[in-house]
């Protein structure tokens, strides 16, 4: 399989692209449910979350550490998408290696 050798500029591009909207738009997203979570409440386990020893860091789209909740919401899309590129980024690096 070849890629191209100019992905990584289109790869970083469009990271810039998306954290902008993550950063920007998130804080103004709907607080009604999304899909996923109404059929964890209609399921009855909306509260059984994965937790880090105890701690929920990024309870309901939020960073609980940063008390703004636009600020905190616009966090939680920023690490969101950034760990997202990053496992792609390390796909397609395996990938372009074969």
């Amino acid at each position: 399989m070849r890629i191209d050798k100019n992905y990584k500029k289109i790869f970083f591009l469009f990271l810039i692209i998306s954290l902008s909207f993550a950063v920007f738009l998130s804080p103004f997203a709907s607080s009604l449910p999304d899909g996923l979570e109404k059929v964890a409440e209609s399921k009855n386990f909306i509260n059984k979350q994965f937790k880090l020893h105890g701690f929920d860091l990024f309870e309901y789209y939020n960073f609980k550490l940063i008390k703004d909740e636009k600020i905190s919401t616009a966090f939680s899309g920023f690490v969101g998408t950034v760990m997202v590129f990053f496992i792609t980024y390390l796909v397609f690096r395996l990938i372009s290696k074969k």
